[in-house]
């Protein structure tokens, strides 16, 4: 038998808490990868965060060796992240795949992201093996759900396996499977070589080491490698496959998934999707499906205390080298001092860096409101696109021609009872019902054009709150389309706070500038003089709220007597007041900045 034959190269597909992680866990130690010794929860989790949240971050290899009638194969399981923000992560872990297990939970049924992450896999013609897992639960509806696996995919009741990963059940059946139904790699060990890369991991003593899966040809140690899409050249110094640990190897063939390092030392010479190469004998073209991950949301993240500048560098460097889809350049600001502006790919991004800073790096940052990239065209040039990722950059309203903001298609899959709050939810947030299909009387799914600013904030939170955590939410990026956005800037006592500043659809910006302002009425402390609160587009203010001044009783100490004694203090206060206004600077404390993230508290 060739070898090849042996191989199988599959992932596992879900959503969130529907198994993934554990289902890997009795895969690994049925196949013998892991002794007792080794064994504990969430295995392929290595990092603190991902345990907590019980969520995959970041994607993981492993090769696992099973016997099946007497004949050895070799597995390799390339588990994928689940959250939308690492959507092309998943996509090019899934093209490295001859197939997928397909994971439902019997208790929740199908969710928006087994469907998104379903039609990627479909894209690329891989074999679906249907799972049902936590069939022991007693909230179980084993009956229900098959019939929802069988109208999505179109499989036979037989096809689908019934499991349950924690205690163990259908394991055997699922090894059996992936045997017998999921096809051997296709590809020549003597052809040129192609081999992409599915992802890359930072170890602080060798560099980048790079995922690959073999398409055609080997890759040897020693030799000269390049890789096509960043054109750098590297030496194979390195390679195997990855068990537990890793297992070094004199050569990785067609089929198989390896590991190599040759010193690279910056994650961004690694890009996800590349294609590695023979510099010998080189592929004519590279592997399709190649595209560099775009940053979507935008932040600004500042030390608390300005001192720690170098320090938050040094930390978000660090964290780049494990995260190559974190995009940062310094900013300035007037209120909060010098800071950096991050891209990340979502909102779950956004918050997981911004935790890591905290829990790896011990730094206590302020993030400012996050924001979408909008392409903006001039008057002057109407066909030039300007690029604003931040409020600052925002064009002056009489130079500006037309802007362009970013559009998502939302899927969102609730229970029917809640459609109606979850559809004005989505109208108040711009969007556009495009489909309503029952998948049973009891689930709904809902198709919605929006813009993807309006998802940056709360929509997830209240979302949940609303359908009381049963509905699920995944989007795909679509295109940019014509807006009417303006930048509402925060004046205290007339002077204008970069920090605060957002942009905003028109239709929202007067009640938003009000809530903005009524908030900070709330935060800032009073002082000895009025200060006014003010939100403006341009030179116009659209909302005001007066924080009033702290009065200090002058006149206590005299009791009785003459008026004009009175009179003589109230107007020296008066002058002092008058004074005090014209150079009084107002301090904001830092949860101010944080308000305007909280306005719908």
């Amino acid at each position: 038998m060739n070898k090849m034959d042996t191989l199988r190269n599959f992932c596992i597909i879900a959503h969130i808490d529907h198994g993934k992680s554990t289902l890997a866990d009795r895969l690994l130690e049925n196949t013998k990868t892991i002794s007792d010794r080794e064994k504990k929860d969430q295995l392929l989790d290595d990092m603190d965060l991902e345990r907590e949240r019980g969520i995959t971050i970041k994607s993981h290899a492993i090769q696992m060796l099973h016997d099946q009638d007497g004949v050895e194969y070799t597995f390799n399981l390339i588990d994928t992240p689940g959250h939308v923000d690492f959507s092309y992560e998943v996509s090019r872990a899934i093209a490295a795949c001859e197939g997928a297990l397909l994971i439902v939970d019997a208790a929740q049924g199908i969710q928006a992201q087994t469907i998104s992450n379903l039609y990627l896999a479909l894209e690329h013609d891989l074999e679906i093996i249907p799972v049902l897992n936590k069939i022991d639960l007693p909230s179980a509806q084993p009956e229900e759900v098959t019939d929802q696996i069988i109208d999505l995919i179109g499989c036979k009741k037989e096809d689908i396996i019934l499991a349950s990963a924690k205690e163990g059940k259908g394991v055997a059946d699922i090894l059996s499977a992936i045997v017998h139904r999921i096809p051997a790699p296709e590809g020549h060990a003597e052809a040129p070589l192609q081999a992409m890369v599915f992802d890359s991991i930072f170890n602080p003593y060798r560099g980048i080491e790079v995922l690959f899966r073999v398409f055609n040809g080997h890759i040897k140690q020693g030799q000269k490698v390049r890789f096509m899409n960043t054109g750098h050249t590297y030496e194979a110094e390195e390679l195997g496959v990855l068990k537990l640990k890793q297992d070094k190897q004199e050569a990785v063939y067609a089929g198989n998934v390896g590991y190599l390092t040759s010193g690279i030392k910056e994650a961004k010479e690694v890009k996800v999707g590349d294609t590695i190469t023979a510099v010998e004998n080189p592929a004519d073209k590279a592997i399709g499906g190649f595209e560099d991950v775009k940053p979507m949301v935008f932040a600004g993240i500042f030390p608390v205390d300005t001192d720690e500048y170098e320090e938050l560098r040094n930390a978000i460097e660090k964290l780049q080298l494990n995260d190559a889809s974190l995009t940062f350049e310094p900013e300035s600001s007037a209120a909060l001092g010098f800071g950096f502006r991050c891209g990340f790919l979502g909102m779950l991004h956004m918050e997981i860096i911004q935790e890591r800073l905290e829990r790896e790096f011990k730094m206590s940052v302020i993030t400012t409101v996050p924001n979408v990239s909008y392409h903006a065209y001039l008057k002057s040039d109407p066909e030039k696109l300007v690029l604003v990722t931040n409020p600052t950059e925002f064009p002056e309203p009489s130079e500006l021609d037309h802007i362009k903001e970013p559009y998502i298609r939302a899927q969102i899959i609730t229970k029917a009872d809640f459609v109606g709050p979850v559809m004005n939810l989505c109208i108040e947030k711009r969007g556009d019902l495009k489909n309503q299909v029952y998948l049973t009387s009891e689930r709904v799914e809902l198709t919605f054009d929006m813009p993807l600013a309006e998802i940056v904030f709360d929509f997830y939170d209240r979302l949940k709150s609303l359908s009381r955590g049963y509905a699920s939410f995944d989007y795909t990026p679509m295109d940019y389309r014509e807006t009417d956005m303006v930048k509402v800037d925060v004046l205290i006592n007339g002077d204008q706070v970069d920090a605060l500043s957002a942009l905003i659809h028109r239709s929202n910006a007067y009640d938003i500038g009000k809530k903005i302002c009524s908030k900070l009425k709330e935060l800032i402390p009073r002082q000895q003089f009025m200060i006014a609160l003010q939100a403006a587009i341009g030179a116009k203010v659209i909302a005001r709220e007066t924080l009033s001044a702290l009065r200090k009783d002058v006149t206590a100490k005299c009791y009785g007597g003459d008026i004009s004694r009175k009179r003589k203090l109230l107007e020296k206060q008066k002058a002092g007041k008058k004074k005090m206004r014209q150079v009084g600077n107002v301090e904001i404390p830092q949860k101010a900045f944080l308000a305007v993230l909280q306005l719908n508290d």
